[in-house]
């Protein structure tokens, strides 16, 4: 068992690296945000609440501070979204051969998984030490990990969609309706500041691991709570997608 799923890693990660573009892409688009956010935003400050500390506490940050943090989360969310939706519809037909094979779906299964983590935590690792190349992070290994975070809640999302549609361009765009409206808009904390109706905010996958990213990197509060629902949230999404590509991948 331990040997295919060591084989079914090694034939996932050849396949990423297979794709060149890909690789590029991963490197240029979040170097391309934040530039986009060096010449675009002010150095004024912006006192704000955070929704997930106590009402009297107050973070006074600058507007371009708080948006590198924004973007690189957003950034996280939006390529391990895109990745994982790939690690399923890509393989799927591989996927079928190998289990005909002598395969099981639980090795394929583990195999995936394992390659998400390595790319979600290379990812985390490489925006978290970008945005700190941009501006100062005050806590950069607990803000990585809120990137982690962002990574596996929207890595396990991308895998449900990839697991339910089988076609590309519909699965791109289940991916993109969500990542846009709320990591991509939603979860920005000047935005959030001034909404009506926060509560559904709230109930978004990205609210969690957002708030633990800005929480970890610019003040000394504790993210304990939203690092516990940013990984419950996350299980939910890689449960069922789990049970679907069981359900597809089984063999009678």
């Amino acid at each position: 068992m331990m040997n295919k799923i060591i084989t079914g890693l090694s034939m996932i990660l050849r396949m990423l690296i297979r794709q060149k573009i890909v690789i590029i892409l991963l490197l240029i688009i979040p170097v391309f945000f934040l530039t986009i956010v060096e010449f675009t935003t002010s150095e004024r400050m912006l006192p704000f609440q955070l929704a997930s500390l106590d009402e009297d506490v107050f973070i006074n940050i600058s507007e371009k501070g708080i948006s590198f943090i924004f973007f690189a989360v957003a950034s996280s969310g939006f390529l391990v979204s895109f990745l994982a939706l790939n690690l399923i519809q890509k393989n799927n037909a591989v996927n079928r051969r190998l289990i005909i094979c002598g395969y099981h779906p639980i090795e394929l299964m583990i195999s995936i998984l394992l390659a998400l983590i390595l790319v979600i935590v290379l990812i985390a690792i490489y925006i978290g030490l970008l945005t700190n190349a941009f501006y100062t992070i005050d806590h950069l290994s607990r803000f990585i990990l809120g990137l982690v975070l962002i990574g596996f809640v929207y890595g396990s999302y991308g895998l449900l969609v990839g697991s339910l549609i089988k076609m590309e361009l519909e699965g791109v765009l289940m991916i993109v309706l969500l990542v846009n409206i709320d990591v991509g808009w939603l979860q920005n904390p000047l935005f959030y500041a001034e909404a009506q109706n926060q509560i559904i905010i709230k109930f978004l996958p990205a609210y969690f691991p957002s708030q633990t990213a800005i929480i970890t990197a610019v003040t000394d509060y504790s993210a304990s709570t939203s690092i516990l629902n940013s990984l419950l949230y996350g299980f939910v999404f890689l449960s069922f997608s789990m049970l679907i590509f069981f359900y597809k991948m089984r063999t009678k």
